[in-house]
């Protein structure tokens, strides 16, 4: 099924969904604002594409708040000691990965087990005594 193009009034209701608090106005306030039924805005609020355009505006709302929040989040951080917040952050930065991805284009079980050896190495040393 091809995505229907929003209309004027849709759009409309988007801008004002897409603010804080939907800019103080209750859901019929909206739908008065841009002339429709609160029955229309409820059905729009049911269509994907009108949905979609919704979280694309929040985010394009937002975009202008990120260097404030940005800057806010280390003091909370160190303050805190929010330990939460400081990997989403890094995370958010692109300095930390979900998980690690290893390569092994040789297939060699020398290789395999050398690694195994040295990760036993390391967690002796480290005294973390679990197995792998």
């Amino acid at each position: 099924m091809a995505k229907r193009k929003l209309n004027e009034r849709q759009l409309a209701a988007i801008a004002i969904l897409a603010q804080p608090d939907r800019g103080g106005l209750k859901y019929e306030e909206v739908a008065e604002k841009v002339g429709v039924t609160y029955m229309t805005l409820y059905r729009w609020r049911q269509l994907d594409e009108f949905n979609e355009e919704l979280k694309k505006q929040v985010l394009r709302n937002a975009v202008d708040d990120l260097p404030k929040i940005y800057s806010a989040v280390p003091k909370h951080i160190i303050e805190d000691g929010n330990a939460a917040m400081f990997r989403t952050f890094i995370q958010s930065l692109g300095m930390l990965k979900e998980q690690v991805e290893i390569d092994n284009k040789n297939d060699s079980n020398v290789e395999l087990e050398e690694m195994k050896a040295k990760l036993e190495e390391f967690r002796k040393r480290n005294g973390d005594g679990t197995d792998a």
